[in-house]
């Protein structure tokens, strides 16, 4: 099992269910899934960006992501409805905590002039989103092997009903919020 698992079971509960007062155990927070995003604008006009996208994504999310499309035409960009944008994977149950801890106590102190993710970056119904400029601040990207460098927006979706409740979640989880 994950590490970050259990912290949750032991630790997590008892501080939520005592600065909340839960009445329940079932209304403590948890985390639901993480979505990975890659956009690859230079999709458009070549598909090997697109394939290479696919590719640090799997090894990074040790899952096989999906390709999202083009929802709209736009005739400024040379997009059509339809057309390869990007990849995105979802995480779930062991992969999901596993990424997590891998992200929090891996990747983030690898990014240049870390002093913490941004505390405002909730979405008012508990969920984080949070972007990285790069691939390379994770272990498994080797530099020599990108073609470029290529960022991801990643999503936390948390069953918490608030943006504080989920804050205070995110922060006994172990994510590095930057000091106010």
């Amino acid at each position: 099992m994950s590490r970050l698992l259990d912290k949750y079971k032991s630790e997590v509960i008892s501080a939520m269910t005592q600065k909340f007062s839960y009445s329940n155990v079932m209304q403590v927070p948890k985390l639901e899934k993480i979505v990975i995003n890659i956009a690859c604008g230079d999709a458009v006009g070549n598909a090997k960006v697109l394939e290479s996208a696919m590719n640090d994504l799997t090894t990074i999310a040790g899952q096989k992501p999906v390709i999202t499309r083009a929802r709209k035409s736009l005739a400024a960009w040379k997009l059509r409805t339809g057309m390869p944008i990007g990849c995105k994977v979802t995480l779930r149950g062991r992969r999901m905590y596993e990424f997590l801890d891998k992200f929090m106590n891996v990747a983030l102190p690898r990014v240049r002039d870390f002093r913490g993710v941004n505390r405002n970056s909730f979405d008012g119904r508990g969920n984080y989103a949070i972007g990285v400029k790069e691939q390379l601040i994770f272990p498994e990207i080797e530099y020599d092997k990108i073609d470029k460098i290529r960022g991801m927006d990643i999503i936390i979706v948390t069953t918490a009903n608030t943006d504080e409740e989920a804050r205070e979640f995110l922060a006994l989880m172990g994510m590095p919020f930057a000091a106010t």
